[in-house]
């Protein structure tokens, strides 16, 4: 089945997703009770999307055989304020058998799997299961056991490996398994497929995943996607309906993506979502894990000899808002990245990435290809000639690491 197109606009995008044409960030939201209303979807909310993940992926059927530890070593997380405090003695004493299933479908009925919802009958058999934005934007503080603690909303979850857990479901062919078992933690291929409501349809092969990036501090950012398609909410209504499977409509030309289903259960809960999406607030570097004074010798390499805030500049370290249209982006050849998985985009570029929490989220770059901030600082010291020197280049970590 074809993705049929039909002509639309950014405008209308922009309108449809309630969003300020003024400032593509959105309109500001300070209502408590809007925040709450947003983190609820953000936590619980699948959107229907029951329909891919039950319907169609039969993923009930494989989970309800999937023992907690066979979950936690594929990333899931428990969250442990969802717990009864008999169950969270019986984990701290060891009496949880975890490589049983049932306890598994135990943990979906008290909704302590994170990102993960299921429904269980009254016989305990798991009887459907969707997903939410925070199986892949939330982790846990491992505060009771590694993968289980409280929730950490807007952390990238570096450990879930998506496409290992997708692949496990009996309907998929051996080819798209082995595709999807290539991507690895914390990896995700948004421009690999889409869900029409009814079938998942093949975009771009071979698949480029990418890494599935942290959603705190998105103020005064605007475009959260690495290639700058659109404002956050447009992403969260592409991701809700094409990748997670909610029920919903999405209509991009500019990928020849048009899918409509109603009742539409995405678009209405972007704003809300939005707003607390807003008001996740980015985590500070922990104290000790970077040098001080390194780092405020770092500032000015970072500022002057290195030139980053010529595109990391602002609040948010990026140049995204400050062209003469929004977004600006720039061509995969200026900053030398790959360019294969922005030409799947909507825009063909690359937006410059926001700096915030970058102590927390290895690896960088939108393919994962630096596996740490020294390897960033050689790619950029390479690609524009900078000729750091050693020393500069060390308090330039610092100073990443201190964001």
């Amino acid at each position: 089945m074809r993705v049929i197109v039909i002509a639309s606009t950014v405008f209308t995008l922009v309108l449809t997703f309630g969003l300020s044409a003024s400032h593509p960030a959105g309109r500001a939201h300070d209502g408590r009770g809007e925040i709450l209303e947003g983190r609820q979807i953000f936590r619980h909310d699948t959107f229907g999307d029951e329909q891919l993940w039950t319907d169609v992926l039969r993923m009930h059927e494989v989970i309800a055989d999937v023992s907690p530890a066979t979950a936690l070593a594929v990333g899931l997380k428990v969250d442990v304020e969802a717990l009864p405090p008999a169950v969270v003695d019986a984990l701290k004493a060891g009496d949880v058998d975890l490589d049983d299933p049932a306890v598994t479908t135990e943990l979906l009925r008290l909704n302590a799997v994170v990102g993960v919802v299921g429904k269980v009958g009254e016989a305990g058999e798991l009887q459907s299961v969707g997903i939410t934005c925070a199986l892949c934007h939330s982790s846990v503080d491992d505060s009771l056991a590694p993968g289980v603690g409280k929730r950490l909303d807007g952390w990238a979850n570096t450990d879930l490996d998506v496409g290992a857990i997708v692949a496990l479901s009996p309907v998929l062919d051996p080819g798209l398994k082995a595709e999807l078992n290539a991507w690895g933690p914390g990896k995700y291929d948004p421009r690999h497929h889409v869900f029409d409501g009814t079938d998942i349809i093949g975009l771009n092969t071979p698949t480029l995943p990418i890494v599935i990036p942290p959603i705190y501090g998105l103020q005064k950012v605007g475009f959260e996607t690495y290639t700058g398609d659109g404002p956050i909410s447009y992403w969260n209504s592409y991701v809700g309906v094409t990748q997670m499977g909610g029920q919903g409509t999405f209509r991009d030309p500019r990928i020849d993506v048009d899918i409509v289903q109603e009742p539409d259960l995405v678009t209405p809960k972007l704003p809300a979502l939005l707003a607390y999406q807003l008001s996740l607030r980015t985590p500070e570097a922990p104290k000790h894990s970077f040098n001080r004074g390194a780092a405020a010798r770092g500032e000015k390499v970072f500022r002057d000899e290195a030139r980053c805030a010529t595109c990391h500049s602002g609040p948010a370290f990026t140049d995204v808002l400050s062209g003469p249209t929004a977004p600006l982006l720039h061509d995969p050849s200026e900053v030398g990245t790959e360019a294969m998985y922005a030409q799947r985009s909507a825009t063909k570029k690359y937006r410059t990435t926001p700096l915030r929490a970058l102590w927390q989220h290895a690896p960088y770059f939108h393919d994962g290809s630096a596996p740490d901030l020294s390897a960033v600082v050689e790619h950029y010291d390479t690609q524009f000639s900078l000729n750091l020197t050693p020393a500069q280049k060390a308090d330039l970590v610092e100073f990443l690491k201190s964001l």
